[in-house]
């Protein structure tokens, strides 16, 4: 019998973006896909330990990796445009 996978909730996105933060909205979206972490790190196409790392917020990843793991799991980054001191 295959493993169950525990669904994590989503994480308030609504807040200051850290490593922690990034991580728990990563393990997030992948086990409510139903995705074991090794298949979710096979289908981004990184290894299973820096996958399980950046799900925590730990290490110094590339943020190229965390960027693939995004994609893979159609996570959409944005930068959100400031206001500039003129336009006030």
């Amino acid at each position: 019998m295959p493993k169950q996978i525990k669904v994590h909730s989503t994480p308030d996105l609504n807040q200051r973006l850290t490593p922690e933060l990034l991580g728990g909205a990563i393990r997030a979206r992948r086990t409510q896909s139903k995705l074991r972490l090794e298949d979710a790190a096979a289908l981004c196409n990184v290894a299973k330990q820096t996958f399980q790392d950046i799900e925590r917020g730990l290490g110094k990843n590339k943020f190229e990796t965390i960027l693939q793991i995004c994609h893979g799991l159609g996570i959409e980054l944005r930068i959100v445009p400031w206001e500039d001191d003129e336009d006030k």
